[in-house]
């Protein structure tokens, strides 16, 4: 399994030996640049695929011997949608997690309280979801999750354990803070793209043929067209013979500390 740690290992003792060879024999330029973008190129891949484990573990999907699978929804609580999907969601009798922004919190904290007391779960997307989060130290994205931790505890008295990185990218400073957090990443192994699919059948056409046993589905409850495709996304799934369970029973995970 490609990791950072072996895979900067590798690419230092491929250097090296380069660096070798080059005293005796010149080696052309292109031989090290090639080197310098492949090796940028890995952690490109590792950053942006959030299911790859490259910097840091981060569960992906459930088991696949059973035909469950769970839906969450990430960047609520949202004025707009996240009270109608709670009355969908509970007009279906069908658990979820939401993982959302700290800094979303204020003001609505009837929604934050509404979802625990209807049997969904709260996780930790972040305090800000700055644009720059990314680049932001170890120390201050230790600070900004467990800003966001607190905030969810002042109002419901749970603290979150489960924590979905923002944008889905991962690298060595979030790492670090989330083993730091002791938090246990969470992402997706299906990305509805709610975020640009704006067509409610468009997004169902799309999200129905990507489900498969121990699915992680990533909607947003920002999203109109989630919304408006939702009920007819579980009653498909259901027929195709589909249970929906909590993203914390189907990935065998706690909560809550």
């Amino acid at each position: 399994m490609l990791t950072f740690k072996n895979t900067t290992l590798f690419f230092g003792l491929m250097l090296i030996a380069l660096i070798a060879v080059d005293i005796y024999f010149h080696v052309s330029w292109v031989v090290y640049f090639t080197m310098i973008l492949l090796y940028s190129l890995l952690l490109f891949y590792g950053s942006a695929y959030v299911a790859s484990g490259f910097y840091m573990k981060v569960i992906s999907r459930g088991a696949t011997g059973l035909n469950q699978i769970a839906i969450s929804f990430d960047d609520g609580p949202a004025d707009q949608f996240t009270g109608k999907i709670l009355d969908l969601l509970a007009e279906q009798d069908v658990p979820a997690a939401f993982f959302c922004i700290g800094k979303n919190i204020e003001g609505r904290e009837e929604i934050i309280r509404r979802l625990v007391s209807s049997g969904h779960i709260i996780g930790n997307h972040s305090y800000g979801h700055h644009f720059w989060f990314d680049m932001y130290g170890a120390t201050k994205m230790t600070a900004d999750l467990q800003q966001m931790s607190k905030a969810v505890q002042d109002v419901t008295g749970l603290r979150p354990r489960l924590f979905r990185p923002p944008y889905g990218v991962t690298n060595p400073n979030l790492a670090k803070a989330v083993r730091d957090t002791d938090l246990v990443a969470v992402g997706w192994n299906i990305r509805s793209m709610d975020t640009v699919i704006k067509d409610p059948e468009k997004l169902l056409v799309k999200v129905r043929k990507a489900v498969k046993p121990g699915a992680i589905i990533l909607f947003h409850d920002t999203s109109e067209a989630t919304f408006l495709m939702l009920k007819a996304f579980i009653e498909g799934v259901r027929e195709q013979g589909y249970e929906l369970v909590r993203l914390d029973k189907l990935i065998n995970t706690a909560p809550y500390e």
